[in-house]
């Protein structure tokens, strides 16, 4: 760690030196660098001020939680750890209509649009980006979901109805598939929502395996 790290103890807890934005972009890019060596859930804010050489407490001021800096870092549009309450609150019997209603509500602003599809085709052509973004939403979407179900799969449940949305949106709003760019969020919610019901809280439904050469 550098020298800049006691001297902002000495300073106190949180206050900028110097130039705020030098220390602002420090703190980016120390962040940056921890997030696509240790991932979401394995980097920590006292890692990225050691690596930044500033005290914990500058990077909370700035950025508030690891959340907080991570969507900063990435210029995430939408926020996972936000909306999984939004999405959760109600019925679990009706959360896939909710969970994609409020997907595609949030998408079809314009600017969140705009910034969404920038990160989806950085993350679909980078690995570190990738990366970064498949454990955020692991951390902050697909456990706090898997929780509520009471299903010794739940893992499996939220990372199909992950693929799903991560579909939808590639189609939607990447690749502008014609029919799927214009329909409405009222028929997508309809046609798409069932389906991430039935991933979340269906019965598992179980086919014979095709038979091996081995089994004959």
């Amino acid at each position: 760690m550098t020298d800049a790290a006691p001297d902002a103890v000495r300073r106190g807890r949180g206050r900028p030196r110097g130039v705020g934005g030098s220390r602002r972009d420090d703190i980016v890019a120390a962040a940056t660098a921890d997030f696509a060596e240790h991932g979401y859930r394995g980097a920590t804010v006292r890692g990225i001020a050691a690596r930044a050489g500033v005290d914990p407490a500058l990077v909370h001021h700035y950025f508030g939680t690891k959340a907080d800096l991570f969507a900063s870092v990435l210029r995430a549009p939408v926020r996972p750890d936000r909306d999984a309450h939004e999405i959760l609150d109600g019925p679990v019997d009706s959360i896939g209509w909710r969970l994609v209603r409020h997907v595609l509500t949030v998408w079809d602003d314009g600017e969140t649009r705009s910034d969404g599809v920038q990160l989806l085709r950085a993350a679909l052509s980078d690995g570190a980006t990738s990366s970064m973004v498949a454990s955020f939403l692991h951390a902050e979407l697909l456990e706090p979901v898997a929780a509520t179900l009471e299903a010794g799969d739940a893992e499996l449940r939220v990372s199909l109805v992950s693929s799903q949305v991560l579909g939808l949106l590639l189609g939607r709003y990447v690749l502008a598939l014609p029919a799927l760019r214009d329909a409405t969020v009222d028929d997508l919610v309809a046609r798409v929502g069932p389906t991430i019901q039935r991933h979340l809280t269906g019965d598992p439904v179980e086919q014979p395996l095709p038979s091996t050469p081995a089994d004959r």
